[in-house]
């Protein structure tokens, strides 16, 4: 099956998931790459320009439960650090890393409690529908145009780093470098909050067995679900804190997806 015949597929898959600022697009970098061995980096942004180009706001303008969960915790916690201060002031508003933004939705939350945020995204389409859509000026909302596999961007660090989906869909190395990089620029007592998908999917098991957990689901496709166990192993190192359930809802037709929200705090 060739890459034409196999991107309105992918598309559609990928908005089953509901994957927002994540079907990140590293992880969409590695499933081009997967389907076809002479793409370049090139022809693989630009297969998700043309997903982007079909769907444009395939997820539509809200951002997701987890984003919401996670800018909430960490307004919570930003202010029981700061005890009474306050974080109106421009230099103490709190800095956030959003790995994979894609058009940006998931920035939503976040600005609303006065964070400061910056995206990574490998679609300049949809860094463009995020300023042409969304109106995200680069001020407002700066995105670096790469790969997550390419981080750092910056010499920065962050007071809370959020990945929505994303890392379940690469191998053991790439979920290992990930985590790595983003524990690397976190502040000092920062948090970083991983959205995963649970073993408790419906399609967990479905495709091809690639490892423990690990799927190829369809032709270029593979995701490795989490539970308790996992969440502990691949996170365990890096100051887990706690792990929690969410249905986060299908877009569209009222269905749930399991995951599973991993939060980290680096000491």
């Amino acid at each position: 099956m060739d890459l034409a015949t196999l991107r309105p597929l992918l598309i559609r898959t990928l908005y089953a998931l509901q994957h927002c600022s994540l079907v990140h697009r590293n992880s969409r970098l590695m499933m081009s790459s997967a389907m076809s061995n002479n793409s370049d980096s090139t022809s693989q942004t630009e297969f998700w320009q043309a997903a982007f180009d079909d769907k444009q706001l395939m997820w539509g303008l809200e951002p997701c439960e987890s984003a919401i969960y996670a800018a909430d915790y960490f307004a919570k916690r930003f202010k029981n650090d700061a005890g009474s201060s306050s974080s109106n002031d421009e230099t103490e508003r709190k800095k956030i890393l959003i790995p994979g933004i894609g058009y940006g939705r998931n920035a939503k939350p976040f600005l609303s409690h006065n964070m400061v945020v910056t995206g990574i995204e490998i679609s300049k389409t949809a860094i463009d529908l995020a300023r042409s859509k969304l109106g995200f000026s680069e001020e407002k909302l700066p995105i670096y145009h790469g790969s997550v596999e390419d981080m750092p961007f910056n010499q920065e660090t962050y007071d809370g780093i959020f990945v929505y989906g994303l890392i379940y869909l690469l191998d053991a190395t790439a979920r290992r470098k990930l985590i790595q990089d983003c524990y690397n620029q976190l502040q000092p007592d920062g948090y970083m909050i991983f959205t995963v998908i649970s073993k408790k999917a419906d399609f967990y098991g479905q495709g091809t067995p690639l490892g423990e957990d690990y799927f190829e689901r369809m032709p270029g496709l593979k995701m490795y679900f989490y539970d308790a166990n996992s969440v502990e192993r691949e996170f365990g190192l890096f100051g887990l804190v706690e792990q929690s359930e969410m249905n986060e809802p299908h877009h569209g037709n009222g269905a749930f997806f399991p995951f599973i929200n991993v939060v980290c705090q680096r000491k």
